[in-house]
């Protein structure tokens, strides 16, 4: 596999982490060094792992999980997005007592949701007899590469449209969610 074609591999991976990280710029206030490097790392490192895992289990479980992969994203992004329209519809007060999508067990669901993918890849590298330590670290740096800049510009347009845009977040974590299904039963 080529350089040109890993990179390719890389960022097509890393959309719905992008598409996530503008989503979570978009709503997080404010918006800190921590956050941006907490959502960047965990979803590299996800990224990264995910495909060694693909690799490391070979065709036998590529078989079990690949009928249902699409609807484990998709559950994960509900629920998260869900609790964001929720939350977003609470009063001002309780608001400000929501948790931050960029730790604990949120941070775990979106972090797997978007990198359920790269385990199918691996599986695919396995199968063509690719080595995998070169393409997890690239998968995983480009991940986190494109994270920080989603969030950074989820930031800039959160400025703009204030504190509505966390309906329209987690609608669009849902309408991820649905993508992934469409793409894997169409």
């Amino acid at each position: 596999m080529s350089w040109a074609e890993l990179l390719a591999i890389a960022v097509a991976l890393a959309m719905d982490a992008f598409a996530v990280a503008v989503v979570t710029g978009l709503t997080v206030r404010p918006l800190t060094g921590g956050h941006v490097f907490r959502l960047s790392f965990h979803f590299g490192l996800f990224q990264a792992l995910m495909p060694i895992v693909g690799w490391t289990a070979g065709r036998a479980v590529h078989r079990w999980i690949a009928d249902f992969d699409h609807w484990v994203a998709f559950a994960l992004l509900a629920f998260v997005g869900g609790r964001m329209v929720l939350g977003a519809s609470a009063p001002a007060d309780a608001r400000r007592l929501r948790s931050d999508p960029t730790r604990g067990w949120q941070l775990v669901m979106l972090a797997t949701a978007t990198s359920i993918d790269a385990l199918a890849v691996g599986l695919s590298l396995a199968v063509l007899g690719c080595a995998i330590a070169g393409p997890a670290i690239v998968i995983g740096l480009v991940a986190a590469a494109l994270t920080l800049v989603g969030m950074l510009l989820g930031r800039r347009v959160g400025a703009w449209w204030g504190t509505r845009v966390e309906i329209v977040g987690g609608l669009i974590l849902v309408g991820i969610g649905v993508k992934i299904v469409l793409e894997h039963t169409l």
